[in-house]
């Protein structure tokens, strides 16, 4: 939990272990798989997907939507709020209990952008 809070990455597990093995050596990835699992089930934090095949951590627990770029594969935050008009306009015509729901963009990031702009140049 404290390293999730640390980081605005939106790390896999496998991720989340390489960098508390740092701090315990002994730990097990099944160890982190089970306690990320029992985290996120008690919603104290979220598990998402967004495509890339693995499951994403995140410490963030409000409502806030993401950005996936489509080249190197990095999640960050939006500051774009989930407006409750598009939960409204989906249980209009739905029978039943939407619960909770998350907005993806996808694009390239600044990063990426850079350098294929760099590249451009050379």
């Amino acid at each position: 939990m404290n390293y999730l809070r640390s980081t605005k990455s939106h790390p896999t597990a496998e991720k989340v272990y390489s960098a508390v093995r740092k701090e315990f050596p002994r730990v097990s990835l099944g160890t982190v798989y089970r306690n990320l699992n029992l985290l996120a089930d008690r919603g104290e934090i979220l598990r998402f997907a967004c495509g890339d095949g693995a499951e994403h951590f995140d410490a963030t627990t409000e409502p806030h939507s993401h950005f996936i770029c489509r080249q190197c594969g990095a999640v960050q935050d939006v500051n774009a709020g989930l407006s409750e008009e598009i939960r409204d306009e989906a249980v209009r015509d739905f029978s039943g209990e939407i619960e909770r729901y998350e907005l993806y963009f996808y694009g390239i990031c600044e990063q990426c952008l850079s350098k294929k702009n760099k590249n451009k140049g050379d």
